[in-house]
């Protein structure tokens, strides 16, 4: 199969939730097709995603100012941490506000993931949930086009995040 024969598949599945419309709802069903097919993003190519996955916790809005050090210390309060990497802009070096932390044991990680959740680092409140590229198959990351989050009622394909879970429609 070709890729015009996927972009046409992607299509059909890009309408509206209830199957009535084939125009795609905005452009990030392009975008994530885009970079599957070219190779942009590959989850099992990523040499720095190391580890196992069923302990590692993803921190996002961080703010700018956070350190590793930092995150060491207050992530360090849930369990003992394996692995800690702030992700960081390749040229300037800038933190890009999101991190993974790998804790030794499964056990450690749950009680990160429920704990941690919408604690306030540097004046931020932080999301922290599953480390999804390593355990959903298929995932794409919201800047391709995928994630999780948005809103049902909005008709976007991509809802049920664990700020806005997925509510059945009345």
């Amino acid at each position: 199969m070709g890729a015009i024969d996927d972009w046409r598949i992607i299509e059909k599945k890009a309408g509206s939730i209830d199957g009535t419309d084939t125009a795609p709802h905005d452009n990030a069903v392009y975008r994530a097709m885009f970079a599957t097919s070219t190779g942009l993003y590959d989850p099992l190519g990523d040499s720095k995603a190391r580890g196992n996955p069923y302990c590692i916790v993803f921190i996002g809005r961080l703010s700018k100012e956070t350190t590793e050090s930092t995150l060491q210390e207050v992530m360090s309060r849930y369990g003992r941490i394996k692995n800690l990497r702030l992700v960081r802009h390749i040229v300037t070096g800038a933190s890009q506000g999101y991190a993974f932390v790998e804790y030794e044991t499964e056990k450690e990680m749950q009680c990160a993931y429920e704990a941690a959740h919408l604690i306030k680092i540097n004046g931020n409140q932080v999301l922290v949930d599953y480390n999804r590229q390593l355990l959903m198959s298929g995932w794409i990351p919201r800047r391709l086009g995928g994630g999780l989050g948005g809103r049902k009622e909005s008709g976007q394909l991509r809802f049920g995040g664990r700020d806005r879970p997925f509510r059945k429609p009345l």
